[in-house]
């Protein structure tokens, strides 16, 4: 597999038989320039995660790529006149041959005076990847590579290094980060207190990467 982080949670992941770009949110950037999509994936509603006014031209450079959402997006999508799939917590989705089991189904509480909203996170080939969103739901499968959240309103570091080691991938990607002014600092905790046999690597926002 290859993956191309554009910055926060905008990740696009290669596998053998698809390509699929996960959380193209305003915060992102150059994800509009992907093309050969075979699908979108929207993990929740949040507009760091969905960016509404370039998705219709993404999705038109791409008529060939689904977009899937889950249950809280599915109205926003709507709105733009955009066909969906929506993704609920249990249903399996075939791209073209690569797998993607839905899981999670709510956002981690901000507040306690702010609703919590739908997620979704995104199994791909059994574990081969996972993207939880803003949740930190730990799947039943083994998990190869993971996106790490790493930072935000809802999440303390200490919550990021609890979850990781829960999870225990081989790899863990930082994504979340962009309301950081020093990313690196959260990042290093995280490398420092990984479980054995886990490695932290930043992808380099916009190139391709080996995972």
């Amino acid at each position: 597999m290859k993956l191309v982080h554009f910055g926060h949670s905008c990740v696009l992941l290669e596998t053998a038989h698809a390509r699929l770009l996960f959380d193209p949110g305003a915060f992102s950037s150059g994800f509009d320039a992907a093309r050969d999509l075979d699908a979108v994936l929207i993990t929740h509603q949040h507009y760091d995660h969905i960016d509404t006014e370039k998705l219709p031209a993404l999705l038109a450079a791409n008529p060939q790529a689904r977009l899937i959402v889950d249950p809280g997006t599915a109205e926003t999508v709507e709105k733009l006149d955009l066909d969906a799939t929506t993704a609920r917590p249990g249903d399996t989705l075939d791209i073209h041959g690569t797998r993607i089991s839905v899981v999670g189904g709510q956002h981690a509480t901000i507040h306690a005076d702010i609703p919590v909203i739908p997620n979704v996170g995104y199994v791909v080939d059994d574990g081969a990847f996972y993207h939880p969103g803003d949740a930190l739901f730990v799947p039943q499968q083994r998990i190869d590579v993971l996106a790490l959240p790493t930072a935000g309103p809802w999440l303390k570091a200490a919550e990021a290094v609890d979850y990781l080691r829960a999870v225990a991938p081989r790899l863990a990607i930082p994504v979340h980060e962009a309301a950081l002014s020093r990313p690196a600092m959260h990042i290093g905790l995280y490398t420092n207190l990984a479980p054995d046999g886990t490695e932290v690597r930043t992808a380099p926002r916009g190139e391709p990467i080996t995972l």
